[in-house]
């Protein structure tokens, strides 16, 4: 039976904040003891690591967020999507109160998403480490000037790119920013990890798939720097010579699912489907 619960909202969603209070009573009611908080506030370390269960009440930023502050604690993680697209999101608020005594026995299945691991190097030494659920990009730093990133993959140099990024992407990602610039869709819980060059210049410019053990270095050579994207969500300026190192993390995303598995394919054009028909929908 669940014990604890930490409910997360989307920061600028007054429904997403009224829903976590809401279900935080309902849960309370059933002896769950529930912290209730803005996903991009302090992370409860505590708190999380004496939960049974991470809810994340919003769309999948929010979803994307959590995930990297749970990554430590291994917490499962439930979204109740009140975005416009949810691709991490697994039910509705109305699903998630008809649903409320399965989650409180914990009566769930789990899915494992592969994350990938950031080190960002500077003269052999490291300068930052990050977790990613979804892509770990490196783009330019102004808007008028192309970056050059020269990528080696396993210690083996795959080309000096000149472009406007390079994307890495999980499997979760690659229904992102990924597939924008023309990447392959990879199923959520594959162990393959996509790189991605955005609008290279005279090299190579296809995805590539790499190999579940693969350790991609990319070496910013541009004077004027680049910068490194997390999830889309965190961004750090680094300068020429710094290197990107991206792996397959340790860690994973457990997400809990109610549904069982269904063709994901079937899902993606479902979702594809409504995403174009929400930018073809004129807004009032």
């Amino acid at each position: 039976m669940l014990k604890r619960a930490v409910v997360f909202h989307a920061p600028r969603s007054e429904g997403a904040g009224a829903f976590a209070n809401q279900l935080a009573q309902e849960l309370e009611r059933r002896s769950v003891n529930c912290t209730v908080g803005d996903v991009w506030g302090p992370p409860p370390h505590e708190a999380i690591e004496a939960a049974g269960l991470v809810v994340c009440i919003g769309g999948d930023g929010t979803v994307l967020r959590a995930s990297r502050v749970t990554v430590p604690h291994g917490r499962p993680i439930l979204g109740i999507n009140m975005g416009r697209l949810g691709f991490l999101t697994d039910m509705s608020p109305r699903d998630c109160f008809n649903l409320i005594e399965r989650i409180v026995a914990e009566d769930w299945r789990i899915e494992e998403r592969l994350m990938a691991r950031c080190d960002v190097m500077e003269d052999g030494a490291s300068l930052h480490t990050y977790e990613a659920l979804n892509d770990i990009v490196v783009s330019r730093m102004s808007p008028g000037r192309p970056v050059y990133v020269d990528v080696h993959i396993d210690g083996a140099r795959l080309a000096i790119y000149r472009c406007d990024g390079i994307i890495v992407a999980t499997p979760t990602g690659s229904t992102g920013y990924s597939l924008s610039a023309g990447g392959p869709i990879l199923a959520p819980t594959e162990h393959h990890l996509v790189l991605t060059p955005v609008s290279a210049h005279m090299a190579l410019g296809r995805s590539l798939v790499l190999q579940p053990d693969a350790l991609v270095e990319m070496e910013v050579t541009s004077d004027h720097g680049a910068i490194v994207s997390i999830d889309g969500q965190e961004d750090t300026p680094i300068a020429s010579g710094v290197r990107v190192v991206v792996r397959q993390s340790e860690h994973v995303t457990r997400f809990v699912r109610f549904r069982e598995p269904a063709t994901f394919y079937a899902e993606l054009a479902e979702k594809l489907e409504m995403q174009l028909s929400s930018a073809m929908t004129p807004r009032a």
